[in-house]
């Protein structure tokens, strides 16, 4: 149960959820946000990234139906993972910049918590290849488990991306702006 009066350490560092009376951004935020070169970064990063998981994806597909092509889907799942590691460290400098934290800012504490998961799934398959730990089918399978809970990630950032858009559209500022 929520209690009518928070304390300041606790909105500090509680996660803060985006709705008309909280929106994503302060003003500071979205300003270190707009003089960003990471925000670049990321927008041009997180395009890249999805191409190169749809071309896996179909590599990895391909693989699992007919048998044909195990070491282009190899590559392709070993390619989209250095891909995610990209984004995820230029990510963690661009929370840096815009929110003051490395990681899990209160603004995309789920996010970045979901992310984690995408990380460990992609690490695993990273590992079983390395090792041979499993059998290539089972790793294509872990591979499409990965996949799945990047395109969750994925899509939880563009509901934020798209709440943050919202926020901006309604904001006093933005009909100054405009």
């Amino acid at each position: 149960m929520l209690h009518q009066a928070a304390s300041p350490t606790a909105l500090r560092h509680s996660p803060r959820r985006a709705s008309p009376r909280a929106p994503l951004y302060t003003p500071q935020e979205r300003a270190r946000r707009d003089a960003s070169v990471w925000t670049v970064v990321q927008g041009l990063l997180a395009p890249m990234q999805a191409l190169v998981f749809l071309v896996s994806l179909v590599l990895v597909l391909r693989f699992l139906a007919t048998g044909a092509g195990e070491q282009a889907a190899a590559a392709s799942v070993l390619v989209k993972t250095l891909t995610l590691y990209t984004i995820m460290v230029t990510g963690c400098i661009w929370e840096k910049v815009v929110f003051g934290r490395w990681l899990f800012a209160p603004a995309f504490y789920w996010e970045d918590m979901f992310s984690m998961g995408v990380l460990a799934l992609h690490t695993a398959y990273g590992v079983a290849w390395y090792t041979g730990w499993l059998s290539t089918p089972q790793q294509m399978w872990l591979a499409l488990a990965a996949y799945a809970s990047y395109v969750i990630n994925a899509t939880q950032f563009l509901l934020k991306l798209r709440a943050a858009r919202l926020d901006h559209a309604a904001s006093p500022a933005a009909d100054v702006s405009a």
